[in-house]
């Protein structure tokens, strides 16, 4: 394995800057999640990583070495992409084997096979190696093109949202599965997804991405407690963060120049019967939590809630803030 970096890397496609002087230093044996919306750059991080795009400029150093004109043969890299893309005709433990037959590996067909039963065991794909792959379920297909990216033992694996076309039950598995595969090869991974239980479940680092630029680097714990501006913010929480004018609520202490609070549930106390200044909307009901959609004057915010508080839709209660976050106006945090 090998430490990443990316310096500088600037990418424009016509008239779209899809990257803009990123920065980025992915530590040997760390797992970093780019998070963003759809077209904000994190794909094409990961291709400009693999050597399927060039940089219009910048420096990309794989293991210390500058890989500007390397093929992606020579970076030593492994891509798992959304799409499964396995080889239909083949059966599973062929498509394992497929990246170790390259001439230039040069492994015995007993390195080989070891080497394959060993990644479909850990994927916990082992009793399917005769399979052939169109005869696999979605998840059995995404563990077999994960476990093809594994049996290579590249410098990093880069993945790009190889889990959006699963189903959540599904999806919640496989997270387990690939952090508990990356702690025991003590990977360096880079992965790409819209998806803020992803990144916070999986993520030694999170890093957020928006219109080709890198906003904040951090844990899960940094970026979701003190996030950098109001669109970090606004990335990681369920539900999400409430945005409210500074003088919606009691409680709290704004510092000068502030022109939007950032409430989450942590954030908000609630009182039923007494002074109220809010009134509850509706509830959704999620068994071991409750969502309270609750309004105060023309604004509307959501909180989580005890299921047994005594409260329906139509009451008053007292809403006040307790340390919310504090931004500007042009949404750079203050506190």
């Amino acid at each position: 394995m090998a430490d990443v970096v990316l310096k500088d890397l600037n990418m424009r496609f016509g008239d779209t800057q899809a990257l803009s002087n990123l920065d980025l230093a992915i530590r040997d044996g760390e797992f970093v999640v780019l998070l963003g919306p759809t077209g904000a750059g994190k794909t094409t991080t990961l291709r400009l990583i693999a050597g399927l795009e060039r940089p219009d400029g910048g420096r990309i150093e794989i293991g210390g070495r500058n890989v500007a004109g390397q093929s992606p043969a020579e970076r030593d890299v492994a891509f798992v992409f959304q799409q499964y893309s396995l080889y239909p005709h083949m059966t599973v433990y062929e498509n394992l084997a497929f990246p170790l037959r390259a001439p230039v590996r040069m492994l015995s067909n007993d390195e080989i096979d070891r080497r394959v039963r060993e990644i479909a065991q850990m994927v916990r794909i082992d009793h399917k190696l005769d399979n052939r792959s169109t005869r696999l379920s979605g998840g059995e297909m995404q563990r077999v093109a994960i476990g093809r990216a594994l049996v290579r033992e590249p410098a990093i694996y880069l993945m790009d949202e190889p889990l959006s076309s699963l189903d959540a039950k599904l999806r919640a598995e496989l997270r387990l599965e690939l952090k508990r595969i990356q702690k025991e090869l003590g990977s360096t991974l880079l992965y790409v997804t819209h998806d803020q239980v992803e990144a916070m479940t999986m993520a030694d680092r999170i890093g957020i991405v928006a219109e080709g630029r890198l906003l904040q680097v951090g844990t899960p714990r940094e970026i979701y407690g003190n996030p950098a501006n109001l669109h970090v913010a606004a990335r990681l929480g369920q539900p999400h963060i409430n945005l409210l004018p500074a003088d919606l609520l009691p409680g709290g202490s704004p510092p000068k120049g502030t022109k939007t609070i950032g409430a989450r549930t942590e954030h908000l106390d609630i009182v039923v019967g007494k002074d109220a200044n809010a009134e509850v909307d509706w509830i959704e009901h999620l068994g071991d939590q409750n969502h309270l959609h609750i309004r105060v004057r023309d604004h509307k915010l959501v909180t989580l809630a005890d299921p047994y508080l005594s409260i329906k839709p139509g009451d008053r209660i007292n809403l006040t803030l307790r340390d919310p976050l504090y931004f500007d106006a042009s949404g750079q945090r203050l506190a």
